[in-house]
């Protein structure tokens, strides 16, 4: 059975500096920390977790607090968080807060009875759960900021402004909204972005306000129906899109000929509906990536900067605008 003495022996390091790596403590290098978790797995080496915890009263476990995974957004988000994860040799436990507040503060009082060291959350609300009123351990947003956290997220005012730029360029000027939730600050940022990029030039039929469920309410659907002379529908997200395209086709309504649409995310259904969805493309992968890199950050000792790491966002053209 590998030991401790074999990982250090074969880096050509003490095993205190073993240790310190393998328990992220501050006083290791990152390339240091790497050549350690690289040598224990070749070497087969697998840490007492529960030992350690004892010892350490750290478990190198995280909590991941997304709002519906039945959302291929947020379980495309999951998966970059838990690979990255694993390679730093953290347990991600994952819970679904079902879009409720209820069950945000469910899931975090349950990750802090199981003593994670540190939570990433993507935020159901404004309000601030009581559970996270007393959680003296890291705290790391992703894709939804708010004050007072640090935050991992996408430019989603980028992606309005893309978006009208684009639907300028294919000939549409008057535009009908499905806007996502209001409390949500990434479902305001791309609005904003949208309708500040080119105000002179841009005309808005309608909007309507909807969750990113992709659930359409009854206004949704007769607006849908009605258009008021929109020629292009830009959606909050992809599953609204999604679902606004296939509300319309069973009612007779061809997309891109009769009216166009546009989605936000970039999700894997994106790309095999019909049509194809035209969309903004998140990196998912980088965001999920930094957000764990950052948490560990944290857990080691390193300062909690409260500035927000932005990623830049990119238009993926596909098939639901006809140029006019």
């Amino acid at each position: 059975m590998t030991t401790i003495k074999d990982v250090a022996a074969k880096v050509g390091v003490s095993v205190a500096t073993v240790s310190n790596a393998l328990n992220d403590k501050r006083n290791v290098s990152a390339a240091m920390r790497r050549r350690v978790l690289k040598a224990a797995k070749e070497l087969g080496y697998h840490p007492h977790r529960a030992a350690q915890a004892m010892r350490t009263g750290r478990t190198r476990a995280v909590g991941l607090v997304l709002p519906d995974l039945t959302n291929p957004f947020f379980s495309q988000l999951a998966q970059a968080v838990e690979n990255t994860a694993r390679k730093l040799g953290l347990l991600v436990c994952l819970i679904d807060s079902q879009n409720a507040p209820r069950g945000e503060s469910e899931g975090l009082t349950l990750l802090m009875q199981h003593g994670v060291d540190g939570i990433i959350w993507c935020p159901v609300g404004p309000r601030l759960p009581s559970p996270l009123r007393s959680f003296d351990r890291p705290v790391v947003l992703i894709d939804r900021p708010r004050p007072g956290f640090a935050v991992v997220h996408s430019n989603n005012f980028m992606g309005g402004q893309l978006l009208a730029q684009y639907a300028l360029e294919h000939g549409h000027s008057r535009i009908g909204l499905l806007s996502g939730p209001r409390s949500v600050a990434s479902a305001e940022q791309r609005r904003n972005g949208f309708l500040s990029a080119f105000p002179d030039r841009i005309d808005l039929a309608w909007e309507v306000r909807l969750g990113f469920d992709g659930l359409l309410p009854r206004e949704a659907c007769d607006t849908l129906l009605r258009r008021k002379g929109a020629t292009l529908i830009v959606a909050g997200n992809d599953l609204i899109a999604i679902s606004a395209v296939r509300f319309l086709t069973e009612h007779d309504v061809r997309v891109p000929d009769d009216v166009s649409i546009v989605g936000f995310d970039d999700v894997s259904w994106a790309r095999i509906v019909t049509p194809r969805l035209t969309t903004i493309a998140q990196p998912l992968v980088s965001i999920g990536t930094r957000a764990v890199e950052l948490l560990q950050e944290y857990m080691s000792g390193g300062s909690v900067e409260r500035r927000p790491l932005v990623f830049d966002v990119s238009l993926v053209e596909r098939d639901s605008v006809r140029r006019i």
